[in-house]
């Protein structure tokens, strides 16, 4: 084993992530957010890195090769967020395409990690041999997605990263790219998800939601699109996330921002931490309470044309309704604790108190998965090829704990 770097919540192997997950116990992990290299961007100086591959059908065959290992790793509960970025094909002339691989790229050549010349034409001319063309979109997140799919991963969704302030680019024939893929994949059927610690604020009372069905009433009448008067404050979290792009000072070429990992992480891990014994996250314990903002019965009227005209399987359409949810405590995901008291919420008297969980990132690059764990409490295990950026990783997780985006 390459470790390169602990301490009591970080842990830092150096090495290629192939070779490093295969000394890692199965099940040991409950959550990995990370970003690989993307196909053909940069050379990162190391034979056999990934991301130099002819093709995108080899670059996919290492992917999935590093995935299977990450699924082994990853316990029956837990989750995979994968952020890919997608590219063009280049072509042989003068022709110039943000993301593309052809001989005028993207890179400048005085950028330290440009792919060379040479290795672009080959990469070029590789591609267009498997049938794709000059200025194609190759579709390599999706690629990816569906081949992680076909090898037992459970695809569960696409998040939209849209980035408000996307890399310009000199095209004037198709729109500025201005997002990316994050996937969600799981090891299993049913896996840990805190919905409660991602909710997004509601629509507030200025703007508010429609009706289910559009409609609104209006002396006993139904009448056009209107809102109706009252709102949860939060809601389930949609899947198109606003995140802006932020500069780090460090080395890095391409890094995360942290308010993109945040989520993931709260979402794939427990805020009060796991059991020591078997590793199962404990659960929130969630009260929720659903009220009328609007009596149906306070308007025999309103209530009258709701029975006649607007009736759905679930009963009355339009009714207002306001979900509120509390958390009024925690309780362990397992039975581990079943000799302790169990009559109590209070973990002092369990006798398996919660540890962090941990959160893995095989590519570890700036360490930004990491400093967000390590902000949020969790223990991390980051595996990266470049000494240089694992010790610039160490300088950052040492940095005294910021609020997340700074």
């Amino acid at each position: 084993m390459n470790l390169y770097y602990k301490d009591n919540s970080i842990v830092l192997y150096h090495g290629d992530c192939r070779e490093v997950l295969k000394t890692l116990p199965d099940a040991s992990v409950h959550c990995c957010v990370t970003s690989p290299p993307y196909f053909g961007l940069r050379d990162y100086g190391h034979d056999g890195q990934i991301g130099l591959e002819q093709t995108p059908e080899d670059y996919v065959a290492e992917l999935v090769s590093v995935f299977r290992e990450v699924r082994r790793v990853l316990r029956d509960d837990g989750t995979l967020w994968l952020n890919l970025g997608d590219s063009y094909v280049g072509a042989m002339s003068q022709h110039r395409e943000s993301g593309s691989f052809g001989e005028s790229s993207c890179i400048s050549k005085k950028t330290q990690g440009g792919i060379p010349q040479t290795g672009r034409v080959e990469r070029n001319r590789a591609m267009r041999e498997g049938g794709l063309k000059p200025k194609d979109l190759v579709g390599i997140p999706w690629r990816v997605a569906f081949a992680l799919q076909a090898d037992g991963w459970y695809l569960r969704q696409d998040i939209i990263w849209h980035k408000p302030n996307p890399m310009p680019e000199s095209v004037t024939d198709r729109c500025t790219k201005a997002h990316e893929y994050i996937f969600l994949l799981s090891k299993s059927a049913r896996y840990y998800y805190d919905a409660e610690a991602v909710k997004e604020a509601a629509l507030s009372d200025e703007q508010p939601r429609l009706r289910p069905n559009g409609m609104s009433v209006v002396d006993g009448k139904l009448a056009g699109r209107q809102p109706n008067c009252g709102v949860a404050a939060t809601r389930n979290r949609r899947s198109v996330w606003t995140v802006a792009t932020k500069p780090f000072s460090g080395s890095h070429f391409a890094t995360f921002p942290p308010d993109l990992i945040q989520p993931c992480i709260l979402a794939g891990t427990s805020e009060r931490g796991c059991c020591p014994k078997c590793g199962k996250p404990w659960e929130r314990v969630v009260e929720r309470e659903r009220e009328f903002t609007r009596p149906i019965d306070d308007d025999p009227k309103y209530a009258e044309d709701f029975k006649t005209t607007a009736r759905t399987k679930s009963g009355l359409v339009g009714r207002p309704i306001v979900t509120k949810s509390e958390t009024t405590g925690w309780r362990p995901g397992c039975e581990c604790n079943e000799m302790g008291c169990g009559s109590t919420d209070d973990p002092a008297y369990y006798p398996y108190n919660p540890i962090p969980c941990t959160v893995l990132d095989p590519f570890n690059g700036a360490c930004t998965t990491g400093y967000v764990a390590k902000q949020l409490g969790k223990k991390y295990i980051g595996i990266d090829l470049n000494k240089e950026y694992l010790d610039l990783s160490i300088k950052r997780v040492a940095q005294e704990v910021l609020p997340l985006g700074v």
